[in-house]
Order: C-alpha cells, then sequence, then structure tokens
C-alpha cells in the first residue's frame, strides 16, 4: 500500500495528510534568490529554521540547543525549502520529482560529532513525503557559525518531472 499512497497522492496532499502547511515565502536576506531552476533541476538556497519569524532553534549543539531540538529545526529547514520552491511560480511545487542532494549545517560545539543524527530528521522527512524519490545523497557539516545563531541550515537540490 505504500506505492500506492506515493504514487496517487500529490504532494500537496502528502504534505496536508503530514500536518505540513507550507508558511509564506520570507527573505531573501541578501544577494540571491531563494530557489533556481537550472534546467531539470532545482537548487534552494540554504534554509534556516524559521516558523512564524522565530527561530526553532539558536545555539551551538548541545551546549545551548539540545539534538532533539535541533532535529524538528532541520524538519523546518525542509519545510521552508518546499516554501521556496512553492514561490517559483504555479505548479512548480507539483513538478518536484526526487531529492538529488541535501547539505546540512550544524551549529556545533567543539567535539560535538551527532551531525548526521541531526540532519537525519531532514532526510526522514523527505522520504515521508516523497516516499523512495526522496532518498538523497547529503552531506552533514559541523560549523562553527550560522546565520542569526540559527542551529541548523540546510539547502536542497531536486529533481523536476518533464513539463
Amino acid at each position: 500500500m505504500v506505492v500506492f499512497y506515493y504514487f496517487h497522492m500529490d504532494i500537496r496532499q502528502r504534505l496536508e495528510s503530514l500536518g505540513i502547511a507550507l508558511p509564506a515565502l520570507s527573505g531573501p536576506f541578501g544577494a540571491y534568490v531563494p530557489a533556481k531552476r537550472v534546467g531539470s533541476l532545482i537548487y534552494v538556497a540554504g534554509q534556516i529554521p524559521m516558523k512564524d519569524g522565530k527561530s526553532l532553534a539558536s545555539g551551538p549543539i548541545p551546549s545551548r540547543c539540545s539534538v532533539e531540538q535541533a532535529r524538528v529545526a532541520a524538519r523546518q529547514c525542509i519545510i521552508n525549502g518546499l516554501a521556496a520552491v512553492q514561490a517559483m511560480g504555479p505548479g512548480m511545487l507539483e513538478k518536484i520529482s526526487g531529492v538529488a542532494r541535501i547539505g546540512g549545517f550544524v551549529l556545533s560545539d567543539v567535539g560535538f560529532t551527532q551531525q548526521p543524527q541531526v540532519i537525519n530528521a531532514a532526510s526522514e522527512l523527505l522520504i515521508e513525503i516523497f516516499g523512495d524519490a526522496g532518498r538523497h545523497a547529503r552531506v552533514s557539516v559541523g560549523v562553527n557559525a550560522l546565520p542569526l545563531e540559527v542551529s541548523v541550515e540546510i539547502e536542497l537540490l531536486l529533481e523536476l518531472s518533464e513539463g
């Protein structure tokens, strides 16, 4: 039945079934665009875990932000990335056929090595949304600073269907 679910339900229905509402796009906050189509790919700029104008996770992990809080933030980054695609125009969200790669950046205390566990939350959400087409290549990197001192930032590379 899982195969039926993923092939007979459009992305908006899947998001709704997961209780996810895409927010209005906020930003960009610099000299870039939030998402750019290049051929059959969409490059989504780094997304931070903003929800309702506030960061869901701030500061380094684990001293100021728990791994669990950071995992929630990673999921929000994916939601914000999909909102960036939606803002590209009508029908763009529905053209996503899969996820090629994500890059995850985790604000880390010295010695913290659980970046993959944090970014797993983003990967898991993409699989929940897209099924097998949501499986992707990935990098999880620990960093010493991120914009607005958020705990997580994620970029996406999405595949588009023809048409």
